[in-house]
């Protein structure tokens, strides 16, 4: 074979099967995330490698634990930056549970550090009342906006998805919103600005329908 006809090749393989940086700073369900990407046949680096993370073709923000401590660990390994420029040069972006509630400007569960502000709005916690906090377990969501968002396409209006939190995202700009869950209260349960996607939820752990969302990231140009 040619060399020109290997880098075709090379070529034609990534356009099938773009590697995805999936990011590991210490506060994330990577195991679950990464099997769960690969099972929609995506090709995964786990990494928190600068370099590797803005030459990938998508990037995936996981998240489990505290606002604080998952600012502070992205500012130490210097992941602030390269998420932002990564965004910036237009690489789909999923946040997934705490890495969506990341994109925001600011929580109020932190009490140290402010977000990415990739979206502007805030985090808020559940009010107490009738409804157990944390939120967890399957709930529904509900698509809205004028156009479907892409990560839903074969999803069922109504679909169940496991959630597990106790803040949830309040955008200033609702034209973001892509679906909404009720607990209590209706709230952005998936987000959706250009290249960048956020969901409460945790695809991973959300069986078929988990795995639809996670196979339309994939196949994302």
């Amino acid at each position: 074979m040619t060399p020109e006809g290997k880098v075709s090749l090379l070529l034609k393989g990534l356009s099938i099967n773009p590697m995805i940086a999936l990011i590991d700073y210490g506060m994330g369900n990577i195991h679950s995330v990464k099997k769960a990407l690969e099972t929609c046949s995506a090709k995964v680096l786990v990494t928190n490698n600068p370099k590797d993370i803005l030459l990938s073709r998508k990037i995936v923000l996981p998240g489990v634990g505290a606002f604080d401590d998952a600012m502070g660990r992205l500012e130490e390994q210097g992941l602030v930056s390269v998420i932002k420029d990564g965004i910036k040069k237009k690489k789909p972006f999923l946040g997934i549970c705490l890495g969506m509630q990341l994109l925001f400007e600011e929580s109020e569960e932190a009490k140290k550090k402010k977000g990415l502000s990739i979206l502007k709005g805030r985090v808020r916690k559940f009010p107490s009342g009738d409804f157990k906090v944390p939120h967890m377990g399957w709930n529904q969501i509900k698509s809205c906006g004028r156009d479907r968002s892409i990560l839903l396409e074969g999803v069922a209006e109504g679909a169940d998805l496991y959630f597990c939190h106790s803040y949830y995202p309040q955008p200033k700009d609702k034209a973001i919103i892509a679906a909404t869950t009720e607990y209590g209260l209706n709230f952005a349960s998936f987000v959706q600005w250009e290249n960048v996607f956020g969901v409460q939820f945790h695809p991973e752990k959300s069986q078929e329908t988990g795995l639809k969302i996670m196979g339309n990231f994939v196949r994302l140009c």
